[in-house]
C-alpha cells in the first residue's frame, strides 16, 4: 500500500508501476483542464472567419481533444484506461493577444482521476490547431495548460486559485 506522502507510482524498490486502485471507492470523477495558444492576429481572423486552407480549424480540434480523452491511456505509460461518462471541448477565440483558449472537461464513474484526460485533451486539441496554421504562423505559441479543477475521490473537490488561465476577452 502506498503512502500518501510518497509519488504513488513508483514502488518501494523505486520502480514504476501501475497504481492498484481496485479498493478504491467507485465516485464520480470531474475534472476541468485549460491552456491557450497565441498567434498572429492575421491567423486568428483566417481561423475565425473561415479562411483556414485546411477547413475548419475549430471544429478539428474539437474532435481530436475528444478523441485524445479516449486515447490517454495510450499515451500517458501508468494511466489507466476510464470508461468516460462525458467531455465537452470549448474552443474561444480571444484578443489582446490574439489566442484561443481551450477549456476541456471530461467526467467519468470511476476508481481513479481522470485529470489526465482533461489535460490531454487541451493538449492534443491546441496542437492540433497549431498543425493546421503552422504554413501561415510557425510562431504560435501554447502556454498555461494546466488543471483548473477536479472533483471526486477520496481528496474531493481541488480548485487553482486563481484560474491560471487568462479570461477570454
Amino acid at each position: 500500500m502506498s503512502n500518501p506522502d510518497t509519488v504513488n507510482h513508483f514502488n518501494e524498490q523505486g520502480d514504476a508501476h501501475m497504481v492498484d486502485v481496485g479498493t478504491k471507492a467507485v465516485t464520480t470523477r470531474v475534472a476541468l483542464a485549460a491552456g491557450e495558444i497565441l498567434m498572429a492576429d492575421s491567423t486568428l481572423e483566417r481561423i475565425v472567419s473561415g479562411r483556414m486552407g485546411k477547413g475548419d480549424v475549430l471544429g478539428v480540434a474539437r474532435i481530436a481533444a475528444i478523441q485524445a480523452t479516449k486515447r490517454t491511456w495510450e499515451l500517458i505509460p501508468l494511466a489507466h484506461p476510464l470508461l468516460l461518462t462525458g467531455v465537452e471541448v470549448e474552443l474561444t477565440p480571444a484578443y489582446d493577444p490574439a489566442r484561443i483558449v481551450c477549456r476541456a472537461e471530461v467526467r467519468c464513474v470511476g476508481q481513479t482521476g481522470i485529470e489526465m484526460e482533461a489535460l490531454t485533451a487541451v493538449s492534443v486539441g491546441l496542437l492540433t490547431i497549431y498543425d493546421m496554421c503552422k504554413a501561415i504562423d510557425r510562431g504560435m505559441l501554447l502556454q498555461n495548460i494546466g488543471l483548473l479543477r477536479k472533483e471526486g475521490g477520496k481528496t474531493g473537490v481541488w480548485e487553482r486559485i486563481p484560474a491560471s488561465c487568462p479570461p477570454v476577452r
